[in-house]
């Protein structure tokens, strides 16, 4: 792994800790920035490079799917704060085929990044977390994991799994102030987003085009941004905010559920 810091990170004040994974992604990346912006110590990781990080913040680059990765970012978290406050598992893959096209590696390498990696990751941080005496886990599930559409399964089967393994924390951590909750984000413009719109589920034409017709699924009209959403994950992670929240799972879809889909 790779690590870039503005800073010291050991310095007299102690601000709060957050880890976000797939930090360098389009909801990660706001997620970072507004954490920092609200007076967080941010501690990123993603195989992508980030850029520049806020100040007081520290970018690991490397693979959360790989134990040994795991281990240098928690190294890293280690050296320079004995808690962590807060811990958003947001990396994610996708793959857009039908099952029966999608391959036993291609599969294992969704639920690896998916789902087995916050199982490791909770694992590993869960003494800094509850060290911390306020500690909260958030995990980027999907709209996916309640209504999907064709050709996404195996990440569809990845993020309903996280909903499961949300509320099997929740209950287990609760006796440490530990929370844990899942945002399940919907039509969001990311990168992601845009790569999965080869899938026909928002008609042809031109990429334009089927980010408009994905848009007028919503009951708001119009896709969701990557701020609105670490808005959300925010409000999970802030124990002032929802401190009475554990084991649920927020949809933030500008309504695309509510709707009945024969209408």
């Amino acid at each position: 792994m790779n690590t870039s810091s503005s800073q010291s990170l050991s310095d007299s004040t102690s601000p709060r800790t957050i880890i976000i994974t797939g930090a360098a992604g389009g909801i990660g990346r706001a997620t970072v920035h507004l954490f920092a912006e609200k007076g967080w110590r941010v501690i990123g990781v993603d195989r992508a490079p980030f850029g520049e990080f806020p100040p007081r913040g520290i970018f690991v680059r490397g693979d959360i799917t790989d134990p040994a990765g795991l281990d240098e970012l928690f190294a890293q978290t280690r050296a320079c704060t004995d808690q962590v406050h807060a811990l958003v598992n947001n990396a994610a893959v996708q793959v857009a085929k039908p099952i029966i096209d999608t391959t036993v590696e291609e599969w294992d390498a969704v639920m690896t990044a998916n789902l087995r990696s916050v199982f490791m990751g909770v694992k590993l941080f869960h003494p800094l977390l509850k060290a911390s005496g306020q500690g909260a886990v958030v995990n980027v599930s999907s709209v996916h994991a309640v209504a999907t559409s064709k050709n996404i399964a195996a990440y569809a089967a990845s993020k309903g799994g996280l909903l499961a393994l949300t509320r099997a924390m929740a209950i287990e951590f609760a006796p440490e102030n530990i929370r844990v909750n899942a945002i399940l984000p919907g039509a969001v413009d990311t990168q992601m987003l845009r790569a999965g719109l080869v899938r026909d589920h928002a008609g042809g034409g031109s990429l334009q085009e089927r980010l408009e017709n994905l848009a007028s699924k919503t009951v708001n009209g119009r896709v969701g941004t990557p701020d609105e959403i670490a808005r959300a994950i925010y409000f999970l992670a802030d124990s002032e905010q929802s401190s009475f929240m554990t084991g649920q799972a927020l949809i933030v879809d500008g309504g695309a559920t509510a709707r009945l889909s024969t209408e």
